[in-house]
């Protein structure tokens, strides 16, 4: 018998509303994501957030992730270019 792929019975699946902020770290040695949208993709459309803003208080199980050179570009929530309701606690 052959080696079993790690995640061949999870088959697990996350719905993520369009426009919802979300992110994800892996742990293990192998992992598939796969992503349905709701279009085509388009670059000038994309928006994102730091991985690591301080304000979102994260806690990360990693301190160095390996990230996408864009995803290393985003700004933080404060200063991000997108359309969503965003208030601090206690203001």
């Amino acid at each position: 018998m052959g080696r079993r792929h790690p995640v061949e019975g999870n088959k697990r699946n996350l719905y993520v509303p369009e426009g919802f902020a979300h992110g994800f770290c892996v742990l293990s040695e192998i992992a598939e994501v796969l992503y349905k949208t709701t279009n085509v993709y388009s670059a000038e459309s994309e928006a994102g957030i730091v991985w690591n803003d301080r304000d979102l208080r994260i806690e990360w199980p990693v301190k160095q992730p390996i990230l996408s050179e864009k995803d290393g570009r985003f700004p933080g929530l404060k200063n991000a270019d997108i359309k969503f309701y965003y208030k601090e606690e206690g203001k």
